[in-house]
């Protein structure tokens, strides 16, 4: 027998530690991926009991001692699958199976999952696109009403503090692609991450509204900006580079004009300053910086990283964090870069994965009370696309996360599944418990 080969064979033959191929939907099995190896009596019980006559194995990925006990006890059973398959690449099940009752009772959890799964993320994407209507309009009213624009402004972010401070334990939610107007995206996102950063490290609510009011409104002086020089770029000139960088002193003006206060004014001034000195426009040094203004520059740093103003310098989340922390840790304040990232986690959400059984998948969200075991959606041909669950990587140890990936390492088809997202926004929601059908592992 050809070890690489898969092979069909009798439910009666399974073991721990065989690695198994389900080529069924999600509604009809209650493990959270289709290929896995096996762990424990109660898996393979019930395997037994989803009604099929054959399961593909592949003793290549399976302990040893589970394919030298398989071969030992029963070689004459065992037949390469193109012996077996249907032609249509799918295991034949018995033309008469009863499903049982608890695996109905699972295609019904199922569907309950995939409908408020869906609506919470449809939720999330509209949170973020009715603050990014409400940036939009007060941006747009800075100039000529500034005392109704600080108003907005405050209504903005007292809301999103308040629905911060009302959710006892929060996750980080990766939005879809293409949510809200493209210029509003970076001070929103910005906002949400810095108001997460703020919470982590226990301020005050008065702190949090003023942290998210220098977050929202700290790049407002880059409206009256060509869009040429909105965005810094490698070849830049030293006069566009001068115009770009007068943003910080003209939203600080703006600022001003809505009667911010000095709190809040002095972080905008400083949301492009480094802990290093390398910053702009005063070269300030960590401990000169106030504290919203070394969250709002760090924060802004990174946002930039994964969503700059020219597409082909964008970074995964991951790479992201990366840089920061292994090429640019003297940028930044090392325990406001040690706060992130243990918010964010090492593969924050957005960031494309290889798992440890060789899965493509996205990180959809992460919970910064375990921020190793974040929730993916993972490739798996045989569940379609709109039926993809998120998969919680704290209820499946064995599918720890092997490496990040770029989207163009993806093959084709992973690509066109997972959709990796161009831009990369955040929203917050409640967390909650790992997902019911999952309990079965």
């Amino acid at each position: 027998m050809d070890e690489n080969a898969d092979v069909l064979i009798d439910l009666s033959q399974l073991r721990i530690g065989m690695y198994i191929q389900l080529d069924l939907s999600w509604m009809n099995h209650p493990f959270p991926v289709n290929s896995f190896r096996i762990a424990s009596e109660s898996q393979i019980e019930i395997l037994r009991e989803l009604g099929l006559s054959k399961i593909r194995y592949i003793p290549s990925r399976s302990d040893p001692l589970a394919s030298e006990s398989l071969i030992a006890q029963a070689p004459v059973d065992m037949a390469p699958v193109h012996a077996l398959d249907d032609g249509a690449g799918a295991v034949p099940e018995p033309e008469h199976s009863n499903v049982p009752t608890r695996l109905a009772r699972h295609a019904l959890d199922v569907k309950r999952l995939l409908w408020d799964q869906q609506r919470r993320l449809d939720a999330c994407d509209q949170r973020f696109l009715g603050i990014t209507r409400k940036y939009r309009k007060l941006a747009d009213s800075a100039e000529g009403s500034p005392a109704l624009a600080r108003l907005e402004s405050e209504a903005l972010v007292s809301d999103s503090v308040q629905e911060l401070l009302d959710n006892t334990e929060c996750v980080i939610s990766l939005l879809s692609d293409g949510v809200g107007e493209r210029n509003t995206l970076h001070p929103v996102n910005v906002m949400v991450l810095c108001l997460l950063m703020g919470r982590a490290q226990g301020l005050s609510p008065a702190a949090l509204q003023d942290l998210g009011m220098a977050a929202l409104l700290h790049d407002i002086g880059k409206l009256r900006l060509p869009t040429t020089v909105s965005s810094p770029y490698l070849a830049m000139t030293p006069a566009d580079e001068a115009r770009y960088r007068s943003h910080v002193g003209e939203s600080v003006r703006l600022g001003q004009n809505m009667g911010l206060s000095k709190g809040v004014l002095l972080a905008m001034a400083q949301h492009h300053e480094m802990a290093d000195g390398s910053g702009f426009p005063l070269k300030l040094r960590g401990e000169e910086m106030s504290l919203a203004g070394r969250i709002l520059s760090l924060v802004n740093h990174y946002e930039r990283l994964c969503n700059p103003g020219r597409s082909a310098q964008t970074m995964t989340p991951h790479e992201a964090l990366s840089v920061m922390f292994a090429q640019q840790k003297n940028r930044f304040d090392a325990v406001e870069l040690g706060i992130f990232i243990r918010m964010m986690g090492v593969y924050p959400p957005g960031s494309v994965v290889q798992l440890v059984n060789d899965r493509y998948a996205i990180v959809v969200s992460v919970n910064s009370s375990r921020p190793l075991r974040p929730c993916v959606i993972v490739h798996d041909p045989w569940v379609p696309k709109d039926e993809a669950l998120v998969l919680d990587l704290e209820t499946a140890p064995e599918l720890g996360i092997r490496r990040s990936l770029r989207p163009a390492q993806l093959p084709r088809d992973a690509l066109e599944y997972l959709s990796p997202r161009k831009r990369i926004c955040y929203f917050f929601e409640r967390a909650v418990n790992p997902a019911a059908v999952q309990a079965g592992l």
